[in-house]
């Protein structure tokens, strides 16, 4: 049984090349030059420890801080916010030694019986030797910060993972032992408890943490678990590979898949209840190198459908769309990357038009939402059901409203075209990265330009940013160049204050999971269709034009709004250029 502790020290002829806490601290900015001076001085004066001396100074993060403790001591640093857990790991060590000695495991290697351990104090000898006589296994040690290594212990044992995996892996043992299993056998194995309980606690986890997705990835040597909350993808948990068929098969039940094919992907989609919140699910199976990746999309059915402000509609580009939306016919276009929201406006754009004197018919790939009073239809290329065929047939049942998914090809642009034409209001969205840049990308889907020009209402141009959250919000002065740069975009839009510019961001905290945001809006621009924008369609041109023509009648554009909504304390900047800079 290997015994030996990888606790790296300096030896005594190079300890005067080390470098202090706070030596680091100043290398990377974290210090200035006058605060390190002060941190020296005291050290001379009082006797007090340097550790204990920048902790009561409180200017550096507690992650930094532990980091630079780390670099000083030459021990690996871990940041458990973005770690993901091994359940085996953590079914290695109780909770009452993690907590006693401020420690948790997070990965483990079963080929060298290594067992990774994050601690507050890594040079606790005491405590890594307590592990090590309890596990048997040789321990790699890694800093963290303590606060993160408390909230890691209470979520992560909290999970109930732990022996549900144990067991499945003793359940996968006797069951490889068999030499052929029947189609029956492996559909009663992983209706047993703990793989059930595995598929059950990673969905509730997604559900309770408000993730929108759920990756289950095969890889070499595990199966990682990565959840999308607020459109970030997190590493969340890490299963052994003895245990990613199992769970793959119970989730193939659950969908109603061939849990005998393997070669080919596979859609899917289940229900999933935990509390009063219900989910549904749509599942996609893809088959890879490791084997079968699993992606679950999770589509609320609680909660209803958003309002145009609530999702951060206002202002000049909230009214030009009211504007255009009153309108008895003509085409409105929602534009963005995947991802970007276009679905849920316009389910907040048809909810608001909703009334027992129209008739609303949407076309979806797939319907995302269920929404009462409206005839919605799937579309099914495989039965001939497409976009086009289905307009094509929408405009024979009476309607006064049409929702097409999407514009995808020349003939569907030709029948919403038709049908705004005839005196009926259509919605759709489209794959462009600006407002202005949907005009001339319907043009390359062979839309003739006189009737573009006569058909489009309004073009809505969005993207989603992460909102910063309200428990851990604090303030700070941003830097002048950053401001200067905020006054060029904004121009006439940039507030007039007395008081010094003031920016927001989140600490962090148990609420966020430590990501200093939580919950997300959307930034946009309205590019309404006036006769000036109406003649730079019939002259084809580009989308520069059209946008400069745009912000001259009174657009906001989306990194405008952006910076708004900075200024308003919503999100941050470094938000707003993640989506939206050109």
């Amino acid at each position: 049984m290997p015994d030996q502790i990888n606790l790296p020290f300096q030896s005594s002829d190079v300890l005067s090349d080390v470098k202090t806490i706070a030596d680091i601290l100043l290398s990377e900015n974290l210090l200035n030059k006058q605060q390190y001076d002060d941190i020296k001085v005291k050290i001379a004066s009082t006797g007090e420890s340097e550790e204990s001396i920048i902790e009561k100074l409180g200017v550096v993060p507690e992650e930094k801080f532990a980091a630079a403790k780390a670099k000083s001591l030459d021990i690996p640093f871990v940041s458990l916010s973005n770690s993901s857990f091994s359940p085996q790991a953590l079914g290695l060590v109780p909770r009452a030694v993690a907590e006693r000695f401020s420690l948790i495991p997070f990965s483990y290697d079963e080929k060298t019986k290594t067992l990774s351990v994050a601690m507050s104090n890594p040079v606790d000898l005491e405590a890594v030797e307590f592990v090590r006589e309890k596990t048997g296994q040789t321990i790699k040690t890694f800093a963290a910060s303590k606060s993160q290594v408390e909230q890691a212990i209470d979520q992560q044992y909290r999970q109930e993972l732990v022996g549900e995996v144990g067991e499945a892996l003793k359940e996968t043992e006797v069951k490889s032992k068999i030499k052929t299993v029947d189609t029956q056998q492996i559909a009663q194995i992983i209706k047993e408890a703990p793989i059930a309980k595995i598929v059950s606690t990673i969905l509730e986890y997604a559900v309770t943490s408000r993730a929108s997705d759920i990756h289950i990835e095969p890889m070499e040597d595990r199966v990682r678990v990565r959840y999308r909350i607020d459109g970030i993808l997190y590493d969340r948990l890490s299963l052994p590979k003895s245990v990613q068929e199992a769970v793959t098969s119970r989730i193939k039940i659950l969908s109603e898949m061939k849990i005998d094919e393997h070669r080919t992907p596979q859609d899917g989609r289940f229900n999933f209840k935990i509390e009063d919140k219900e989910v549904d699910l749509r599942i996609s199976v893809l088959p890879t190198v490791f084997g079968e990746k699993i992606v679950m999309r999770l589509l609320r059915k609680s909660g209803g459908v958003p309002t145009l402000e609530d999702l951060g509609l206002n202002g000049s580009t909230l009214r030009n769309l009211e504007t255009a939306m009153l309108r008895p016919h003509g085409i409105i276009i929602v534009v963005g990357p995947t991802g970007s929201g276009k679905t849920t406006t316009l389910y907040s754009v048809l909810n608001k038009l909703n009334t027992t004197r129209v008739n609303i018919s949407t076309l979806e790939d797939p319907v995302e939402y269920q929404m009462p009073g409206i005839n919605q239809v799937q579309v099914n290329p495989a039965v001939g059901l497409t976009f086009a065929e289905g307009l094509r047939s929408f405009l024979r049942q009476d309607p006064n409203i049409i929702l097409v998914g999407e514009i995808r090809d020349e003939e569907t642009t030709e029948l919403a075209i038709q049908a705004a034409l005839t005196g009926h209001l259509v919605f759709s969205t489209l794959h462009t990265s600006s407002a202005a840049g949907a005009l001339p990308r319907l043009l390359d889907l062979r839309a003739e330009t006189f009737l573009l020009a006569s058909t489009i209402n309004a073009v809505l141009g969005q993207r989603i940013v992460r909102k910063i959250c309200n428990h851990c919000k604090i303030d700070f002065a941003p830097p002048q160049p950053l401001i200067d740069e905020m006054k060029k975009v904004l121009g006439k839009y940039f507030p007039v204050v007395k008081s010094p510019i003031k920016f927001y961001k989140g600490k962090g905290c148990a609420e966020c999971g430590n990501s200093g945001y939580m919950g997300r809006i959307g930034i946009y621009e309205t590019l309404s269709v006036n006769e000036k924008i109406a003649a730079l369609i019939l002259q084809h041109s580009d989308s520069g034009t059209i946008e400069k023509q745009a912000i001259l009648d009174g657009m906001i554009t989306m990194k405008q709004d952006g910076y708004l909504k900075v200024l308003a304390g919503i999100t941050t900047i470094e938000e707003v250029l993640r989506v939206a800079q050109e």
